[in-house]
């Protein structure tokens, strides 16, 4: 496939790049780009193409990934077809009509410093400083919005979200095709099924990305609806400033998932984490919650009221302890306002709930003295005061509660010391005494690294 060149002012040209201009479309230093030629990974006697550009990225990261520019150079020699396929479909992108972002803004018609507010904001320019048309029909969009009187600064968290958004879907499309369909095939063979799989898969994308949003436009907008109606009624007090909300916090993640990990390997921890996933979606489902994000094992989920809030957590513990071979949940709730940005929420109410969660111990559910009295009146929960407590990161010493279904279900569980699993008597694969003391195992390999130092597990 032959190149052109793509010159700074967006007109094509024939004539091949030289180094300052290599340099300038792919953020390397001239430096580097000449040991990366004399090494042979990059340009040739003719001099540099765009696909020097696709080149000299690739090598970037390959460096980064730990590899020496000599394996790089083995690897390219091979002329290996997966490599050549995607530095062709990188060339294709890097060969189309290219803009320097302030000639973007000119032909868009948009304030320069709004368009680089835009673009770093969405990650827009993959390298260098340059957009293509198909950017530049973004950006005009983009200014439709702005001419209809969008406040620019909340049209800026919407595109970072449906950005970051967009790229994790994408991201996760590539990578399960890559662990699931694409290996162990090499070569041709996996260019064949890239193409065949994408061929079957693409069709799936628009819809189920579109589908997905109108349901949370639906959520949204009810919720929305909601707040609106609290605020005429005089239900619930108007926001001193622009994204401030009023709602019940949550933390949850699971005890000793850590040593779990390192006692069963990943694979095995990743398993239970997807079996915890689905137990905490479906609760956060019916109890009309919001999960945040997911961090490893801990989930942040957000609430618009305590009931609903209150009775999520109880779902959730009593599914985890009935759960077979299973660790235990910890959770922490608070109430009160936060500061809503870009589908995240911030201030120290939202740290008063995370070091709740941290402050719970196996089985508990923590929660704030303003959580007991909006749901004090909910049957199915009882709560414990456990008095002042200092939570760490907190000045001020806040008041814990404990809580607890009123009605709750026995179940008979027995705990790995290694890992933290919580284990019924069928499922129990070894016991050991020691002292008098009886330590039951899930498995021989926790039994195994007991043995080798029970005092780290005594406890």
């Amino acid at each position: 496939m032959k190149s052109k060149y793509l010159g700074p002012t967006g007109s094509a040209s024939p004539r091949p790049m030289d180094l300052d201009e290599l340099a300038r479309h792919s953020g390397e230093t001239v430096d580097r780009l000449k040991k990366w030629w004399a090494a042979g990974v990059i340009g040739n006697d003719g001099g540099f193409t765009a696909d020097d550009v696709g080149r000299a990225r690739l090598v970037h990261e390959l460096l980064h990934y730990g590899h020496s520019l000599d394996e790089i150079a083995a690897a390219f020699r091979s002329r290996d077809s997966v490599l050549e396929f995607f530095l062709q479909g990188m060339a294709e992108r890097l060969n189309r009509q290219m803009f320097p972002v302030p000639e973007a803004a000119e032909i868009v018609g948009m304030d320069l410093a709004l368009t680089r507010a835009i673009v770093d904001a969405t990650g827009m320019c993959e390298g260098g400083d340059f957009l293509d048309e198909e950017d530049i029909g973004f950006l005009r969009a983009v200014k439709l919005a702005i001419d209809a009187g969008y406040p620019e600064e909340g049209l800026q968290q919407i595109l970072r979200v449906y950005s970051d958004a967009m790229s994790r879907a994408a991201e996760v499309s590539q990578r399960t095709s890559h662990f699931y369909l694409h290996q162990p095939a090499q070569g041709e063979e996996m260019i064949e099924r890239m193409h065949e799989t994408f061929g079957k898969t693409e069709p799936l994308v628009e819809p189920a990305l579109l589908y997905f949003f109108q349901k949370g436009v639906m959520t949204a907008a009810w919720e929305d609806m909601l707040m609106h109606l609290e605020e005429a009624s005089g239900l619930e007090e108007k926001a001193e400033i622009p994204g401030q909300v009023r709602r019940a916090i949550m933390f949850v993640d699971l005890a000793s998932f850590t040593p779990l990990a390192e006692a069963m390997g990943d694979l095995r921890a990743a398993q239970v984490l997807d079996r915890f996933g689905v137990m905490v979606r479906k609760a956060v489902q019916r109890c009309h919650g919001r999960i945040v994000k997911q961090i490893g094992d801990g989930f942040m989920i957000v609430f618009p009221e305590c009931f609903s809030a209150v009775s999520c957590g109880l779902e959730l513990e009593e599914r985890t302890s009935a759960e077979t071979s299973f660790p235990a949940v910890r959770i922490g709730l608070h109430f009160g306002p936060l500061l809503y940005r870009e589908g995240d929420y911030v201030g120290s109410n939202v740290n008063i709930a995370a070091r709740l969660a941290a402050e719970a111990q196996r089985h508990q559910f923590l929660v704030t003295d303003e959580v007991r009295r909006r749901a004090k009146e909910y049957e199915a929960v009882d709560f414990a005061r456990l008095g002042k407590r200092k939570l760490k990161g907190l000045s001020a010493q806040v008041e814990v509660f404990e809580a607890r279904a009123a009605d709750p279900t026995d179940v008979d569980r027995l705990l790995d010391p290694v890992c933290g699993m919580e284990i019924g008597t069928a499922e129990v694969a070894a016991r050991l005494s020691i002292d008098g003391r009886d330590f039951v195992f899930c498995s021989d390999e926790c039994l195994k690294r007991f043995v080798k130092a029970p005092s780290k597990y005594s406890v």
